[in-house]
C-alpha cells in the first residue's frame, strides 16, 4: 500500500516522469516550493524541468515570473510571482497574529513596525533595490537596531504583511523590492478562491496526500484545510489506503503506471520530503535523525532510490569542478551506477564538469 503512495508521489510530483519546460511551470504546477536553502531551492525546481540550468531559473526570477517569500507557515518559498499576494494574505492573519509575542521578547511594537514600514517604502519606491546588508544598515541610521534577529525580524513582518519580497540575487546577497511594484498584475482572489486553489494545487502536485497533510504544509487550522478540500472536491479524487483518506488530482497524467526505480539526488528541504506531515512513508523512522542531523532544523540533500530516502549527498566545488559524495544508510552497490547519473545531471545544471564520486557509508550513532 505504501508502495502505491510513493509511487503516485513521484509521478505528482514531476521527479520522475512529465517534467515541465519552464521554471516557472514548476512553482505554478507544486503551488509553493520551500526555499530556506536558496541553492538547494533552485535545484528543487530544475531537477522537475527537461533540462533548465541554474541560471534558467535565476532567469526566472530576474524576469518577474518566480519570487521567494514567506506564504506557507511564515516559511521561505518559491511562488509564482502573479499568484503571492494571494497566498501571503490567506496565512497572514494567523502568522501575524501569532506574532505577537515574539514581537515582545524582541522589544518590538506598532511604533516601530510602522516607521520600518514607511521606511522601506521610501527606501525602495521607484524600483529600487536594497540587499540585506543595505536593508540593516537603513534600519540602524534610522535609530532602530537590528540586534538579537530584530532587523530580520523585521523584513519577515514585512514581507508577511505584503509590503515587500525578495528580489533577484546581487553579488550573492539576498535583494528586497516593495512586492506591488515587483508584481504589478497581481491576481486577486476571494479568501475561498484562494482556499480552493491552493487545495487544487498541493493536491495535484503533492499527492496522495491527506488533509493533515495539507494543514501542516499552509499553516492553516484543520478546519479551513477541511474547507478547502470540500471547495475543489470536484477536481479530486479519493481513495482510502489503510484505512485513511488520501486525495489526488484527477489530471491524467499524473496518473499513470510506475514501475521505475530510478536513483535521485534531491536537495535538502526537497517538497518530496517536506511537503508532507507524515514523513513516515518514505523514510525510515531510524535514519530520520540522519537528516536532520542533531535536529538542528537543517534538512540534508537526500539520496532517493525507488521513493525511499536511503541516504544523503554532499557536493563540494573545487577549481571549477564538482565533487559529489555519497553516505548511503542501507546496501548501496545496486543503485550507485544511476546514482553518478544523477549526479551528472546536478553538474549539468550547474554547468560544472563532475570531477569526481565517492561514497563513505553513514551509520546511525547511538
Amino acid at each position: 500500500m505504501e508502495t502505491d503512495i510513493v509511487r503516485q508521489r513521484l509521478i505528482s510530483q514531476r521527479i520522475d516522469t512529465n517534467k515541465f519546460g519552464t521554471p516557472e511551470e514548476v512553482v505554478r504546477w507544486m503551488g509553493a516550493m520551500q526555499a530556506q536553502d536558496y541553492q538547494a531551492a533552485l535545484w528543487a525546481i530544475g531537477l522537475r524541468t527537461q533540462s533548465a540550468t541554474l541560471a534558467d531559473i535565476e532567469q526566472a526570477i530576474t524576469d518577474r515570473k518566480i519570487l521567494r517569500t514567506w506564504p506557507m507557515r511564515g516559511t521561505l518559498h518559491f511562488v509564482p510571482a502573479e499568484d503571492a499576494r494571494w497566498m501571503l494574505s490567506l496565512s497572514a492573519t494567523r502568522m501575524l497574529a501569532s506574532d505577537k509575542r515574539r514581537q515582545q521578547q524582541l522589544e518590538l511594537d506598532a511604533t516601530i513596525i510602522e516607521s520600518t514600514k514607511q521606511l522601506f517604502y521610501n527606501a525602495l519606491q521607484g524600483g529600487k533595490r536594497l540587499t540585506r546588508p543595505a536593508a540593516m544598515q537603513l534600519l540602524e541610521e534610522a535609530g532602530i537596531s537590528t540586534k538579537g534577529q530584530r532587523g530580520y525580524h523585521l523584513l519577515w513582518h514585512l514581507s508577511q504583511a505584503g509590503l515587500i519580497c525578495l528580489g533577484p540575487m546581487q553579488d550573492k546577497q539576498q535583494t528586497f523590492v516593495l512586492l506591488d511594484e515587483w508584481v504589478p498584475n497581481a491576481r486577486n482572489l476571494s479568501r475561498e478562491e484562494a482556499l480552493q486553489e491552493l487545495t487544487t494545487r498541493y493536491v495535484s502536485s503533492h499527492g496522495p496526500a491527506t488533509v493533515q497533510d495539507f494543514a501542516w504544509w499552509t499553516g492553516l487550522t484543520l478546519t479551513e484545510a477541511r474547507t478547502g478540500f470540500e471547495a475543489a472536491r470536484s477536481t479530486l479524487l479519493t481513495e482510502k489506503i489503510a484505512g485513511q483518506t488520501y486525495w489526488m488530482g484527477n489530471d491524467t497524467s499524473t496518473r499513470i503506471a510506475y514501475t521505475g526505480t530510478n536513483v535521485h539526488l534531491l536537495p535538502g528541504f526537497d517538497e518530496y520530503l517536506l511537503g508532507y506531515k507524515d514523513r513516515n512513508i518514505v523514510l525510515a523512522r531510524e535514519h530520520a535523525p540522519m537528516i536532520v542531523p542533531g535536529n538542528n532544523g537543517v534538512f540534508m540533500p537526500i539520496i532517493v532510490v525507488a521513493g525511499q530516502v536511503i541516504g544523503t549527498w554532499k557536493r563540494t566545488v573545487r577549481k571549477n569542478a564538482l565533487e559529489i559524495l555519497f553516505h548511503p544508510f542501507v546496501h548501496f552497490d545496486d543503485a550507485e551506477e544511476k546514482a553518478i547519473q544523477a549526479a551528472n545531471a546536478y553538474s549539468n545544471f550547474l554547468g560544472l564538469p563532475l570531477s569526481s564520486t565517492a561514497r563513505k557509508q553513514q551509520k546511525l550513532e547511538v
